[in-house]
C-alpha cells in the first residue's frame, strides 16, 4: 500500500489533534485512530470516528446513568449474557466509521450488507486513481467443482503467469483508454488541447472491476459484528476476508469485552437445529445414530459432524 504525500500529511494532521471531550473513549482505539491499515496490495482501512465503548452497551442494557458501582467483571458477565441470548439492541448504541480503499468488485459484494451509511468516491466528479488489485499467485485458484461461488485448487506455473498478465494488461489498457476518453491523465494533465474530453460519468464505464475505489462506511456495533461474522469466516472470499480480519483487530481495540464475547459465541460457537440437537444428545449418551433416522440431509449431517469434529461419522 502506498499513500501519497498529501494523504500522509492529512493523517498526521488528524492524529495531532488534541480535542477534549466528556464522552467515553477507547484508549487502545485512540492509538490507531486515522491510521491507514494496509489490506491487499493497494487497499487500506482507517477508523476515522466512533461513538461509545463496552460501558455504553452495558448502560443501554441497564438503562442507567453512568458507570455506577458495577465492576468490569459484572459488565463482562452482562455482555456475555446479551451475546449468548441474542439481545441485540444494546449493541446498536455504539457506532464506528471507517474509511476504506478497496477493489470495485469487493465493494459490490460488501454493499450487499445493507446495514450501514455509505458515501463512495464519485467517478462522476473525480478521476479514479490508477491502481488495480492483482492477486498474489497463491490466491489464484480454479473454480470449485463443489461450490458454485467458491475457489478450488490453486493455479500454478505458466497458467498462473498468463492469468496475472491478462489481469494486469487488461487493467492498464482500459485505464489508458479511460484517460484517452477523458483527454486527461490521472494526475490532471491534459493530453490534447485540441480535443474535448468525454464526461467522467461516461468514461468510467470502461474500467475493470479490479480498479480501486474508496468510501466512508459507518455502522453500529451490532451490524459490524454481523458483517464480520460472515466475512471473517473461512468460507468467505479471500479478498473481503482480508478486510474483515483487519477490522476484527479494530473491534478488539474498541470494545474488548464485546470482542471476547463475539469471538466466543458468534465466531467460535455454532448453531444446531432441533434435529441436530437430538443427534448430539444421543451421541453424548453413547448411542449410535444414523443419518437415516436423524432426519437430516447429507449436507446437514456432514456440517453437524464437522462442527463437533466428529469426522469419523461423516457420510
Amino acid at each position: 500500500m502506498k499513500l501519497t504525500k498529501e494523504q500522509n500529511q492529512e493523517i498526521k494532521d488528524q492524529q495531532s489533534q488534541a480535542n477534549s471531550t466528556k464522552r467515553v473513549t477507547a484508549i487502545e482505539l485512540e492509538k490507531i485512530l486515522y491510521e491507514a491499515i494496509p489490506v491487499l496490495d493497494h487497499g487500506f482501512i482507517r477508523v476515522v470516528d466512533y461513538m461509545g465503548d463496552d460501558t455504553s452497551v452495558v448502560q443501554a442494557a441497564r438503562v442507567s446513568y453512568g458507570k455506577g458501582t458495577k465492576k468490569v467483571s459484572t459488565d463482562s458477565g452482562l455482555i456475555k449474557y446479551l451475546m449468548r441470548h441474542w439481545h441485540s439492541t444494546p449493541f446498536e448504541m455504539c457506532e464506528i466509521k471507517y474509511h476504506v480503499k478497496l477493489p470495485i468488485f469487493i465493494a459490490r459484494q460488501w454493499i450487499r450488507h445493507r446495514t450501514a451509511n455509505v458515501n463512495e468516491y464519485s467517478a462522476r466528479y473525480s478521476i479514479l486513481d490508477k491502481e488495480f488489485y492483482l492477486p498474489e499467485p497463491g490466491h489464484l485458484a480454479a473454480q470449485s467443482q463443489i461450490n458454485r461461488q467458491g475457489r478450488g485448487d490453486v493455479i500454478k506455473g505458466d497458467q498462473a503467469k498468463q492469468v496475472l498478465d491478462l489481469l494486469k494488461n487488461d487493467a492498464e489498457r482500459t485505464y489508458k483508454n479511460y484517460e484517452q476518453m477523458l483527454n486527461q491523465q490521472y494526475d490532471g494533465t491534459v493530453i490534447d488541447d485540441s480535443k474535448v474530453g468525454l464526461a467522467r460519468e461516461l468514461a468510467r464505464m470502461n474500467l475493470t472491476l479490479n480498479t480501486y475505489t474508496q468510501w466512508y462506511w459507518k455502522t453500529d456495533l451490532l451490524n459490524l459484528m454481523n458483517f464480520l461474522r460472515l466475512r471473517a469466516d473461512q468460507h468467505a472470499q479471500y479478498e473481503i476476508r482480508a478486510y474483515a480480519e483487519a477490522m476484527l483487530n479494530t473491534l478488539k481495540k474498541w470494545v474488548p469485552i464485546t470482542y471476547e464475547a463475539f469471538m466466543d459465541y458468534r465466531v467460535g460457537g455454532t448453531e444446531v437445529s432441533g434435529k441436530g440437537k437430538e443427534v448430539i444428545v444421543k451421541l453424548i449418551k453413547g448411542k449410535d445414530v444414523s443419518i437415516e433416522e436423524s432426519g437430516l440431509s447429507k449436507r446437514e449431517w456432514n456440517e453437524l459432524m464437522d462442527s463437533f469434529n466428529l469426522k469419523e461419522k461423516k457420510v
